[in-house]
């Protein structure tokens, strides 16, 4: 029985969530949520107070980086840690999805040497019974030569050498090194595709909200989503019960890029693959959107994966499509954007010219 859960990383939407949830659920004890910040004050969809953020969970200021970590660990008789403290960006953008703000190497040093301190804390405890890691699908890469659905078993098209795939390589590596030395511990990876949803706030998410969407001239990526919910109730399935492994997590079916765009009712702007990255380049530089390279390539490529080995191991599959999960998305921002189409010329000569 689950006594007691450790959730990092609740400062960001889905950690302070996971924390609440579990809390709630009357066969769990006590639920500790750790990160260096408290989270934010919770929103509803009318922009109104949502009531406490983490529920009856009790919040720790401690870093994953620091000797504190395992005194919580073992002071609390910890038995499940839940790791949800993984960032995708380096930007001050992402504060609020719990992101370093501090630049590449602080992002690294806070996903890959803290989830090492965090793993080495949960090896020296006789506690720890369940270690649940969040991960990602971009481990798998976006390339013309992938397979049309990534499995689980299925190797990286083509190694990661920047950014939150390769931070989420290294954690993964990390991982099953715990995993080999202490198999008495069920340690889970759950590898999540692109999350979607009213309080998501994530490179993807702040490239669909903006007024232009600028695409790759001659490429109409699939794309997969999974909704902050089902992302939600994937990990709280997986914090209560033993379910050693790897899991893809996906909501059913895929949607085009050009199909988003239609969705979202703003206008797009094609680019030859150089100015794609220029636009990108300076998108990032003025910190609007968090085009990373391994974000460039998604736009290009896209991915897919196959979700069959998660709902056969947890009996449960995700309640949002792809489809509806960003419909959902779309929705919690008001719907579909407009900009005049003088503006879209504009921007287009703008890139042409340079």
């Amino acid at each position: 029985m689950t006594r007691t859960v450790l959730v990092t990383g609740v400062r960001g939407h889905i950690g302070a969530r996971v924390a609440a949830a579990l809390a709630g659920d009357p066969k769990i004890d006590r639920v500790i949520g750790v990160d260096t910040e408290p989270p934010p004050p919770a929103r509803g969809r009318d922009g109104g107070q949502d009531g406490p953020v983490l529920g009856r969970a009790e919040f720790v200021r401690v870093a994953l980086r620091g000797p504190d970590l395992a005194r919580v660990i073992r002071d609390a008789d910890v038995d499940t840690v839940v790791h949800l403290s993984l960032v995708s960006g380096s930007g001050r953008g992402d504060r609020r999805a719990g992101g370093t703000g501090g630049g590449r190497p602080a992002m690294k040093e806070h996903n890959v040497i803290g989830t090492m301190q965090l793993l080495a804390a949960c090896q020296r405890s006789a506690t720890v019974r369940r270690v649940v890691v969040r991960s990602t699908t971009a481990v798998y890469g976006s390339s013309p030569h992938a397979p049309a659905v990534f499995t689980e078993d299925s190797e990286p098209v083509e190694v990661a050498h920047h950014g939150y795939a390769r931070d989420a390589t290294e954690v993964e590596t990390y991982v099953r090194g715990f995993a080999r030395r202490r198999p008495d511990v069920t340690t889970t990876t759950l590898r999540f595709a692109n999350l979607m949803g009213p309080g998501v706030d994530s490179p993807l998410t702040r490239y669909f909200s903006q007024p232009v969407l600028p695409t790759v001239l001659g490429f109409d990526p699939r794309l997969q989503f999974v909704h902050e919910d089902d992302a939600v109730e994937a990990l709280c399935r997986t914090a209560g019960t033993d379910h050693p492994g790897v899991f893809n997590v996906a909501g059913d079916g895929v949607l085009l890029l050009s199909q988003c765009a239609r969705r979202t009712g703003r206008p797009v702007v094609p680019l030859p693959s150089p100015a794609f990255r220029l636009v990108g380049g300076l998108a990032r530089g003025a910190r609007l959107v968090d085009f990373s390279p391994e974000q460039l390539t998604l736009m290009s490529h896209g991915r897919a994966v196959d979700t069959a080995r998660l709902t056969a191991e947890l009996g449960w599959r995700p309640k949002y499509g792809t489809a509806a999960a960003f419909d959902d998305f779309l929705r919690s921002r008001g719907g579909p954007g407009h900009l005049p189409l003088a503006a879209v010329d504009w921007l287009a000569g703008l890139v042409t010219k340079r």
